[in-house]
């Protein structure tokens, strides 16, 4: 009897193993499948596949048809994803920024630069929270809280060029001209000839 207990343990783990081995090919199908329908650019057929294996709690699946809806230009579709994937994995960053584009396309600034603002509360140094966040408070006239992102990222990517050019310019708008010039001239070593940094230059010299 006990033996027979035995058995009949070992092949319900055999029969359990084989119906995650399918699922586990069945996933790699469904994600092979929206890889080539993505490169033909048919996203429909890329979504569709993913959602006949879609599950709530599978982080890949919610993230990938995230993107394909963004892509897709479903943008409403696209952040319930990117959320959905967010509540599975909370320190995500590339789900945080990745809800970004779909939220700026629908307009919805408080959302992203709340979401900028959750991604360097978990990494403070990082480059795309940093700059984006710059770059919407610079649109915004507020320099002075634009200068607070550009001082995180200048400091780590001092020979960038964006960040160098945003930065000269945000100082100027703050009368900081000394240091616009500085900046200017160092965006002319990485693009000789820039047309944004001539500008610039001529203002302050």
């Amino acid at each position: 009897m006990e033996f027979f207990k035995q058995w009949l343990i070992i092949g319900a783990i055999l029969i359990f193993s084989q119906i995650s081995m399918s699922q586990t090919q069945e996933q790699l199908d469904a994600f092979t499948q929206s890889y080539t329908s993505e490169s033909d650019g048919d996203y429909s057929k890329a979504i569709q596949g993913l959602k006949q294996i879609y599950s709530e709690t599978s982080y890949p699946i919610n993230l990938r048809l995230a993107w394909l809806s963004y892509s897709a230009g479903l943008f409403t579709e696209s952040m319930a994803y990117y959320s959905k994937a967010i509540q599975l994995m909370p320190y995500s960053i590339e789900a945080r920024l990745g809800i970004t584009y779909p939220a700026s396309a629908v307009g919805k600034w408080p959302l992203v630069i709340k979401t900028y603002q959750e991604v360097i509360g978990i990494d403070p140094k990082n480059y795309t929270a940093n700059y984006n966040l710059a770059s919407i408070y610079y649109g915004k006239k507020d320099y002075k809280m634009a200068a607070q992102y550009l001082e995180t990222i200048a400091n780590l990517y001092p020979f960038d060029y964006s960040t160098t050019l945003l930065y000269a310019w945000n100082n100027y708008q703050l009368g900081k001209t000394r240091e616009a010039m500085l900046l200017f001239k160092k965006v002319l070593m990485l693009s000789p000839n820039d047309a944004s940094a001539k500008e610039g230059l001529s203002l302050v010299e």
